[in-house]
């Protein structure tokens, strides 16, 4: 039975009892249950069912949701009685870090204090309690009074922060005489926030004190769950937490519990009257790896489809791209060379660590693509296993087509600074206007080239034709609609530098070639002009068009000449 989609509802709560959209993931309740680990981190990119899976396991452990069948009834995990007697029976806070979002270190302390407040006010009936005493009374009113009116810094100390979920602990389990189940949602945040505006040491040492006190120390702690993007180095936040188990997206644990299997995904189409669609979908949305499941889709995107009937890059759009473009931006020089690669459909190969640790992501590209596989912009293809004493090496490729157009629009922004306009270049190509072809690059390589290489170690001075050659696949990038655009590919007696062929007759193929002047072997640009031409004939490049039955006539030919930020095209 087709039924109505509530788009950005996380509530497990109102999601039935509205009748809602839902794929069953209870299962996971079981999963989570039966491993019996103390405390759980679960890494998962955003907009793949992290808050909907924590309000879950809140609906279904809760004594506030005590009696509440109804919440569970026709799902995998009231099919067992066990389950069923342990539905409602436990004390749980539960509580998200994802509205921590400032870009000054008290603004987050304020909200990380706001969060914490408004989980005593969930358990405002403790206040009544006989278990507290006059002066816990009085500290519990302290959280309460400041969601109501912010109190000044000095009334909420670290210490009392610090322990605030380990003192609501402590009160739920005398209160209900068994101990606390314990979720957080979005943990890590407000630490990504911190690192993008200059505050990662004030917090990481105000959340690392804070998460000692409430999953390592906490003697009326059960257990456990933590969700996040990524899993941040353990110098960081989790130097005391020896009992914590780690779930990230190469673990088999859990695999299929966040996002859409393609199982479920075939199924719900078939309910919305979309089966033939899957193809499509597939070539849109496919592509997630968790553990040894290759068929996971993000859910976001799946549900937007169902709501709309329309493709489009729903997932790229619900968060801001801004940190991963800087680090593919300000990022080591490997960074860009391998970015091209894979805007072209190739893969990287590199070893992944994915205990991220963030002060080594502006001078190493393996903690970049650690971060990029974390947050799924890119997918695991292949595992290579080593000795025992090597890191295992990863073979790497953008995850699916919503994600490459991600990518394309992060390329984009970076040319924004300019006057020019982003396509403007696209258009004078297909128009044969060579005039503005390179009036237009002279504009942007004096004003882009600068802000386009800011890192510490800069591409185009030790690999200027791979630099010069990323930065044209770039502006090129939007074409993709009507071309298919390869490069560095053997075609003839060697490897051209980028070729764009027309997926229909009524349009010209071209050919490129990157030239960087030779001090010594050619005087002008417009020598290493020729130079690059003379080469695309003699290579016969234009083969591999020619055997896809392009005429000559159809195939033409441009020489890009670079010397530091002059450019002449021919």
């Amino acid at each position: 039975m087709r039924t109505s989609i509530s788009i950005g509802n996380q509530s497990f709560d109102k999601i039935r009892t509205t009748s809602s959209f839902y794929v069953d993931k209870t299962d996971f309740i079981r999963e989570w249950w039966e491993e019996n680990d103390d405390v759980t981190l679960i890494t998962r990119p955003r907009r793949f069912g992290k808050t909907l899976n924590i309000s879950m396991l809140e609906c279904f452990f809760s004594k506030k949701y005590a009696g509440r069948s109804d919440l569970f009834e026709g799902l995998s995990i009231w099919e067992n009685e066990y389950y069923r007697n342990l539905q409602g029976t436990l004390p749980v806070i539960s509580l998200s870090f994802a509205g921590v979002k400032a870009d000054r270190f008290q603004t987050a302390r304020d909200s990380i204090i706001k969060a914490v407040a408004n989980v005593y006010i969930a358990h405002s009936y403790l206040k009544n309690s006989p278990v507290l005493t006059k002066e816990e009374r009085a500290s519990f009113d302290a959280f309460q009074n400041y969601s109501i009116q912010p109190a000044p810094k000095s009334e909420i100390p670290d210490a009392l922060l610090a322990a605030s979920l380990n003192t609501l602990s402590m009160y739920l389990e005398r209160h209900h005489h068994k101990k606390v189940l314990i979720f957080l949602d979005e943990y890590d945040t407000p630490l990504l926030e911190a690192y993008v505006s200059g505050y990662w040491q004030e917090l990481t040492s105000l959340i690392r004190n804070m998460f000692n006190s409430t999953f390592k120390t906490n003697d009326y702690l059960y257990r456990a769950v933590m969700t996040g993007i990524t899993w941040i180095s353990k110098e960081s936040i989790f130097s005391d937490l020896n009992n914590l188990e780690v779930i990230t997206t190469t673990s088999k644990k859990y695999c299929t519990a966040f996002g859409f299997t393609e199982e479920e995904v075939k199924r719900a189409l078939a309910q919305y009257s979309l089966p033939d669609k899957l193809d499509r979908v597939r070539y849109w949305y496919n592509g997630f790896c968790f553990g040894n499941r290759k068929d996971i889709y993000n859910p976001w995107s799946i549900t937007k489809y169902l709501d709309t009937g329309k493709f489009g890059a729903y997932w790229a759009n619900t968060s801001s791209n801004s940190l991963i473009g800087k680090f593919i931006q300000e990022g080591v020089q490997d960074v860009k060379v391998a970015m091209e690669d894979l805007l072209t459909g190739k893969t990287i190969e590199t070893i992944i660590d994915e205990e991220i640790v963030f002060e080594q992501l502006e001078e190493s590209s393996e903690a970049i693509w650690s971060l990029l596989l974390a947050s799924g912009y890119l997918k695991v293809d292949q595992v290579s296993e080593t000795d025992d004493e090597e890191d295992n090496i990863y073979r790497l490729s953008v995850t699916n087509l919503e994600v490459r157009k991600t990518f394309r629009r992060i390329i984009q922004s970076w040319f924004k600074n300019s006057s020019a306009r982003y396509n403007d270049f696209i258009k004078a190509l297909l128009a044969n206007n060579i005039g503005y072809m390179n009036q237009y690059m002279t504009q942007m390589t004096e004003s882009v080239f600068s802000f386009f290489d800011t890192g510490k170690h800069p591409s185009e001075q030790t690999e200027p034709e791979r630099f010069y050659h990323g930065f044209v696949l770039g502006l090129i990038a939007d074409a993709g609609l009507d071309y298919t655009i390869t490069s560095n590919r053997e075609s003839g007696l060697g490897r051209y530098d980028v070729i764009m062929e027309p997926n229909n007759e009524q349009l010209d193929a071209y050919v490129f070639e990157f030239k960087v002047k030779e001090p010594g072997s050619q005087n002008t640009l417009e020598e290493t002009v020729q130079s690059a031409l003379v080469q695309i004939d003699e290579k016969k490049y234009d083969a591999i068009l020619i055997a896809k039955g392009i005429s000559k006539d159809r195939i033409r030919h441009y020489g890009f000449a670079f010397e530091g930020k002059k450019v002449l095209i021919g």
